[in-house]
């Protein structure tokens, strides 16, 4: 039978969250061509409970190759295994997420199997037997309709935009012999932020700061509001901040950054650059708050607030506080 074949994430032995979007999307795209979803898992030992999880967002057959050598990513044991398995004939399409390590392996697998490559795709389809996709271009301003071949098609989809959905499949785990080779680099150590906090593409709420905080000293403010909205914030930064050396490039959002699509953020500071609301526009809700009443930012903004932003901020944290507390 026909297939779509997702390639799930793994970190620390668990799979990923933004793997369970990427195959609800697969779920759905199979349904309109009459296929069955087929998903690879590469990690390390105890990842099949994890995995068996993705059953519940639409996957068939949950393949699991657990090895120590997939604690981290290891790029070309990886190519061999989702590229080996998408060569038959059966795959119609390999769904890859856009995220650093998707964006790696898929190019890698593309130029392996000699096929193109649709990237950072925010829509998926069939039409008369050829996959249908849809991928902003222009930083946002316009989108590219593409057709993309079958035998597979290549497709990376951007995080936060396919929702999770509630259509089961049948969730058969099975294990999958991967041919690990002698490579030719092996990961050694990571060397981790001082602040533990969550990724800005997995956060459910961003407070992204810009030049507009003035200095680094001043990051306090918006740590402060983070802490105020609760379990699921956490820190963004405009690329002016992270070039100037005022926080780390895990956190800067924008087309050269990370795209980020969370259901409420925060554009603090922040004029409004194209290449910056190219990685926030899809956001459920935006609130801007910036002094100039003529920032671009407030044209894609739900709600803005023009002020002095060391005004607005201590007051917005405290009135964030007394709601929380009040409904706790």
């Amino acid at each position: 039978m026909a297939t779509i074949l997702a390639v799930a994430e793994t970190r620390d032995g668990a799979v990923r969250a933004v793997s369970h979007e990427i195959v609800s999307a697969a779920r759905g795209l199979a349904d309109s061509v009459g296929a069955d979803v087929e998903v690879i898992v590469l990690g390390s030992a105890g990842t099949e409970a994890s995995a068996a999880g993705l059953g519940a967002a639409g996957a068939d057959r949950i393949l699991v190759a657990e090895n120590d050598a997939f604690g981290v990513y290891a790029p070309e044991a990886a190519v061999r295994a989702v590229s080996d398995y998408a060569a038959n004939g059966a795959c119609l399409a390999v769904l890859f997420a856009a995220t650093a390590q998707g964006k790696d392996l898929s190019a890698r697998c593309a130029a392996r199997l000699d096929r193109s490559l649709a990237t950072e795709v925010t829509q998926i389809g069939a039409e008369d037997g050829a996959i249908v996709v849809q991928r902003p271009v222009y930083a946002g301003k316009a989108y590219a309709r593409l057709r993309l071949p079958t035998g597979p098609a290549l497709v990376s989809l951007r995080p936060n935009v396919f929702p999770v959905t509630d259509t089961p499949g049948r969730g058969v785990v099975e294990a999958l012999e991967v041919d690990h080779g002698s490579p030719r680099t092996r990961v050694v150590g990571f060397e981790r932020g001082e602040r533990e906090q969550l990724d800005v593409t997995e956060a459910s709420i961003v407070v992204t700061g810009g030049r507009g905080m003035q200095s680094p000293d001043h990051w306090a403010l918006l740590e402060d509001l983070v802490d105020a909205l609760g379990p699921g914030a956490t820190l963004g930064a405009s690329r002016a901040v992270v070039d100037a050396g005022w926080r780390p490039h895990g956190e800067q959002v924008g087309q050269t950054g990370k795209v980020v699509s969370p259901g409420l953020y925060f554009a603090i500071g922040i004029s409004g650059a194209i290449q910056h609301i190219a990685g926030m526009r899809t956001a459920n809700v935006i609130v801007a708050v910036n002094r100039d009443a003529e920032a671009p930012i407030f044209g894609v903004a739900n709600y803005g607030l023009v002020g002095d932003i060391f005004d607005v901020l201590p007051r917005l944290t405290e009135e964030i506080r007394a709601a929380r507390g009040a409904s706790a």
